[in-house]
């Protein structure tokens, strides 16, 4: 164990069950000292953010950007070969760090027949070549939005139950995702009867499935405060 993982251990004892809960929450900027994260959107670009919190932004593309001066400026869905996929995302990191942002929420890797129009691209292969660039500009990516709203037919922001059935090539884009070694899988609303009647974001089975494929990174919920997150 090195330095660094024995300080960490050191520091976790004394911390109380608050603090320790506090380390899993990703909140907006405008939050006290000791939460895990926090999501910068647009309209709080210029926030003061809570010390050694994880900085997220949902930096696509197209007009899913929360900094609306820095790239990618072509949507998911303009991009016609892996290799401009992956000059955008080194392009996004460099900017994004230079922002204070650690994490990009993207790539979306939902497959072209989702209900997410541009936001999806046409090969989940360029997706992963985006979250490849972000890597080589020094940011972390996240895939989302497992286990895949392709079989959804809206949007879970757009409603609040949208069940689907779980398709094995929905889910195999993650699994190129997990061989590049992406840090960060985001776990979507859709309800999938075949993994259990909860949300995937709620539901054990759906996290178990994501770890059968070989992922060992972190894995967060979609936004809880979205349409598709309202209780039943």
């Amino acid at each position: 164990m090195g330095i660094a993982a024995l300080l960490a251990a050191a520091t976790l004892v004394t911390m109380t069950p608050h603090q320790k809960a506090a380390l899993l929450v990703v909140s907006g900027p405008r939050a006290d000292n000791g939460v895990g994260g926090v999501l910068v959107q647009r309209w709080d670009l210029e926030a003061p953010r809570p010390r050694g919190a994880i900085v997220y932004v949902d930096q696509e593309g197209g007009d899913i950007r929360a900094f609306r001066q820095l790239p990618p400026l072509k949507a998911a869905a303009q991009f016609t070969n892996a290799e401009d996929a992956f000059a955008a995302g080194l392009a996004t990191a460099r900017t994004l760090r230079r922002a204070g942002v650690d994490v990009d929420l993207a790539p979306v890797l939902d497959l072209p027949d989702g209900p997410l129009g541009s936001r999806q691209f046409r090969s989940p292969l360029f997706g992963i070549a985006f979250a490849r660039g972000l890597a080589a500009g020094g940011a972390g990516a996240c895939a989302k939005h497992f286990p895949g709203l392709g079989p959804l037919p809206v949007s879970t922001d757009e409603r609040p139950h949208v069940r689907g059935v779980l398709r094995d090539r929905d889910v195999a884009p993650y699994r190129d995702a997990v061989e590049a070694g992406v840090p960060c899988v985001m776990v979507g609303h859709g309800i999938y009867p075949s993994l259990g009647p909860r949300r995937a974001s709620l539901e054990p089975s759906a996290y178990g499935l994501l770890r059968s494929l070989g992922f060992d990174g972190v894995a967060i919920t979609d936004s809880l405060n979205v349409v598709g997150s309202a209780d039943p």
